[in-house]
């Protein structure tokens, strides 16, 4: 006859309750969810307002330098019977000379400026190649092409 052991009694009967277990987690749910935080924190944010705060008088006399006050540059290249006319920021351009010699003016004065090249679909791509290394030429290091359509 065998011993009756004390482990065996103890397998029979294991339990795991669950209960606790849920409590512990539905607590540590609501826990992160009140600690957590859903607002955007503002100075991550770009924005140009100024960092200075108070009541201080603006300073609205003073114009901005040329290297402050500069857009982006936009070369519009389209065809027009048989050949290409260029227009620089809305200014017509009679030959590439031209145009070379208005880039080299403007990247004396900054040339990490945006040179866009915004060329029509009628436009074959060896005169827009042409506009392209001009700009490149010029010293001009962003050069971007505007796209007509949704890519």
């Amino acid at each position: 006859m065998r011993r009756p052991s004390i482990y065996t009694d103890r397998r029979a009967g294991l339990e795991i309750k669950m209960t606790p277990m849920i409590d512990v987690v539905f607590l540590l749910l609501v826990f992160f969810v009140w600690t957590a935080s859903f607002q955007v924190i503002e100075h991550i944010l770009p924005s140009s307002l100024s960092s200075a705060s108070g009541n201080q008088v603006a300073d609205l006399e003073r114009e901005p330098s040329p290297e402050e006050d500069f857009d982006p540059i936009v070369v519009r290249v389209t065809w027009l019977n048989g050949q290409p006319t260029w227009k620089f920021n809305d200014l017509p351009i009679e030959s590439l000379e031209q145009l070379r010699d208005k880039m080299q003016l403007l990247a004396n004065i900054r040339s990490d400026a945006a040179v866009i090249l915004h060329p029509d679909q009628e436009v074959p791509l060896g005169h827009v190649i042409d506009v392209f290394d001009i700009a490149r030429g010029a010293g001009f290091d962003k050069v971007q092409f505007a796209a007509s359509e949704p890519i």
